[in-house]
């Protein structure tokens, strides 16, 4: 499988590899803390969305070598993100995950992406999840891991699929072996921080 080094941002201009690239942002606290616990994690999810999707802009900017003004990021909820050049759509996928003060922006120059990202932590009821949205054969392996190695299989394993399924456009569903639409192909995320575990799914090129 491959990997994909996550950059920090902000940073220097992204080096894509593939036509891939992925930035790692830290995600501010909300302006009002006070509110309601519902509401403040709403205030926090919107803040985060708008937060990542500015990063993206500006790291894509970067790369194309455009002013970041010139792009725009159309992310209405129940589908895909999708990139606009001054104002025009493209073959160029975005995709953005969230987890615990982070987030995660993978851009694909060519096409269609899905991203994931997970905190590395220990989970009781492992295997119901393993179970109901991993499928038979990651259950299998996740049992036959050793104790302290687990956490990291699952997050593993939980990214690769959520990640599959974001680039399919698919929701999260429990398990079944066959995915619609495209075939996609996996690329493990290389965090630039330790307890976090990400994956991207890359469809086909898109053709011009």
């Amino acid at each position: 499988m491959k990997t994909l080094a996550v950059q920090q941002w902000p940073g220097p201009a992204p080096a894509p590899q593939d036509g891939l690239f992925a930035i790692l942002i830290r995600i501010g606290a909300p302006a009002h803390a006070a509110i309601g616990a519902a509401s403040a994690a709403g205030t926090q999810r919107d803040a985060a969305r708008r937060q990542i999707r500015s990063a993206a802009r500006e790291a894509l900017a970067a790369v194309l070598g455009i002013p970041a003004d010139d792009i725009d990021i159309d992310s209405t909820r129940g589908t895909a993100p999708q990139v606009l050049l001054s104002g025009m759509p493209c073959p160029i996928g975005c995709s953005f995950a969230y987890e615990d003060g982070h987030a995660l922006a993978a851009v694909n120059l060519r096409g269609a992406i899905g991203a994931d990202l997970m905190r590395v932590q220990d989970i009781p009821d492992w295997q119901a999840v393993a179970r109901d949205y991993l499928g038979p054969a990651v259950s299998a392996t996740l049992l036959a891991t050793a104790a302290d190695e687990r956490p990291h299989a699952l997050a593993q394993a939980w990214t690769r699929r959520e990640a599959a399924l974001k680039c399919a456009g698919q929701a999260l569903a429990e398990w079944r072996a066959e995915l619609d639409g495209q075939a996609t192909t996996p690329v493990l995320l290389a965090m630039p921080l330790p307890d976090l575990v990400g994956h991207i799914h890359v469809g086909a090129p898109t053709r011009a």
